[in-house]
């Protein structure tokens, strides 16, 4: 099955941020029982198939979902922010969604690899009841002729309080994250790219917004 975009049905919003403008694809669900906030990765869009795979996997379950652009991808670049901008900007975001389509709704706040990481970097900040992360870039693959690894990000993960779901690659380059308690790894076939197995990673999603929010 292809990737589905964004529908042209969803509205989409531009909400200032302290970094510029953002982008949100609002996607309500009947009834809805929950609000999933979910960000891009650092060179890619709202339209990449694990994101969508999530997004349709968490409507089905009643549950409305915000696909979020990061000004730098609404100005046109593809290098990402620094990560206090992305961070800044995500807030805001997730600050007015919350005062407007998404109130009084339980939050959970997710992403692919980068965006992975700044919802972990902000969850207690936003208020957030879970947190659904995509491809965790773990450990950033060694840099040519580098002598020493780069640092894992294991630790921003372990910073999370509330829980956390891991989809992951078992062929992922920059590693799978241990499970832990209050933090689900799930294994699913494919590479950093989550391609591999879109069904398995929505059953996953699925299983685990039922949990997150009985």
């Amino acid at each position: 099955m292809p990737p589905r975009a964004p529908t042209p049905s969803a509205p989409v919003r531009e909400l200032p941020t302290p970094h510029g403008p953002a982008r949100v694809h609002v996607h309500a669900a009947a009834s809805a029982r929950g609000a999933l906030v979910l960000g891009h990765g650092a060179g890619g869009g709202v339209a990449a198939p694990d994101l969508t795979a999530a997004r349709d996997a968490a409507l089905a379950s009643g549950v409305g979902v915000a696909l979020v652009e990061q000004p730098y991808r609404v100005a046109g670049r593809r290098s990402p922010a620094p990560a206090r901008q992305l961070d800044a900007a995500w807030v805001a975001v997730v600050e007015t969604l919350r005062a407007e389509e998404l109130q009084r709704l339980p939050l959970l706040v997710g992403g692919r690899s980068s965006g992975a990481r700044v919802a972990c970097r902000t969850a207690a900040q936003v208020g957030a009841a879970g947190v659904l992360c995509l491809a965790f870039p773990l450990v950033p693959p060694a840099r040519a002729g580098a002598r020493t690894p780069r640092p894992s990000r294991l630790p921003k993960l372990e910073a999370v309080d509330v829980p956390v779901l891991v989809v992951q690659g078992e062929r992922d380059r920059f590693g799978v994250p241990p499970a832990a308690p209050g933090r689900e790894v799930v294994r699913v076939r494919g590479d950093h790219s989550l391609r591999g197995d879109r069904d398995a990673l929505a059953a996953a999603v699925t299983a685990w917004l039922d949990r997150v929010l009985a």
